[in-house]
């Protein structure tokens, strides 16, 4: 478009563009079309495409969006071309899934490998480190299963599609609260208890008995502690 026919009293350009007015209700139509062909698409793309994607059905998403929008909005666009690329991105999204199924390793390098981010009360700190999670996000997602210190937790596993597997203790021990600091107190109920024999260090959460002082965590090196918790 030439610089000399963009005018800002040309209300029909701003309102329609330079496609005739008759081409909104094409558009109507375009996509309506669109978007049935992408119900199906993604129905036939399987269950995940629908719940927690990976990385590779997060690609397909951000790619789906690129290639239905010329065909809705572009006259000089024909939809055959849309279909012919998403009926592609359907067989590679399909094909990489059957190689996944004979190939474990692919599997691996396309979704990643499961890791342990908590072993029995006491908090990974390396690999939270290695994985860029902090201690926050762990407790938040701790509360959200309505789990307040880590004595009740045996294991926390973030699995390969991004979601934490907790397993609780099956007898409690004394733990590292994961309320916001001062909320232990609050909310007693919640915590639970406070603990006048044990102290949890406040770097990973591994506790032991205040007899003699706690000094240097053994485990983290860290030197700050609090009491520790029970239910």
């Amino acid at each position: 478009m030439e610089k000399h026919e963009i005018r800002l009293e040309d209300i029909r350009r701003i309102l329609f563009g330079q496609a005739p007015a008759e081409f909104l209700l094409e558009v109507v139509i375009r996509t309506l079309i669109v978007y049935i062909a992408l119900l199906i698409v993604v129905r036939l793309m399987g269950k995940r495409m629908v719940g927690q994607l990976t990385i590779s059905e997060m690609a397909v998403m951000l790619t789906l969006g690129a290639i239905v929008s010329p065909g809705m909005q572009m006259p000089t666009t024909g939809l055959l071309l849309g279909m012919l690329i998403l009926l592609c991105t359907l067989f590679f999204q399909r094909g990489i899934n059957y190689l996944e199924f004979f190939y474990p390793g692919l599997e691996s390098l396309n979704h990643g490998k499961m890791i342990v981010l908590l072993e029995d009360g006491v908090i990974l700190l390396d690999e939270l480190k290695r994985y860029r999670l902090s201690r926050q996000q762990l407790f938040a997602v701790l509360r959200n299963k309505g789990i307040y210190n880590l004595g009740n937790v045996d294991r926390i596993y973030l699995e390969a599609c991004g979601l934490f597997s907790i397993y609780q203790a099956e007898v409690a021990r004394p733990g590292l609260s994961v309320l916001p600091p001062g909320e232990e107190n609050s909310l007693p109920d919640c915590a639970g208890t406070s603990t006048d024999n044990w102290s949890a260090c406040t770097g990973c959460g591994f506790v032991r008995k205040n007899i003699p002082p706690p000094g240097e965590c053994p485990n983290c090196k860290a030197d700050s502690w609090t009491p520790a918790f029970s239910a």
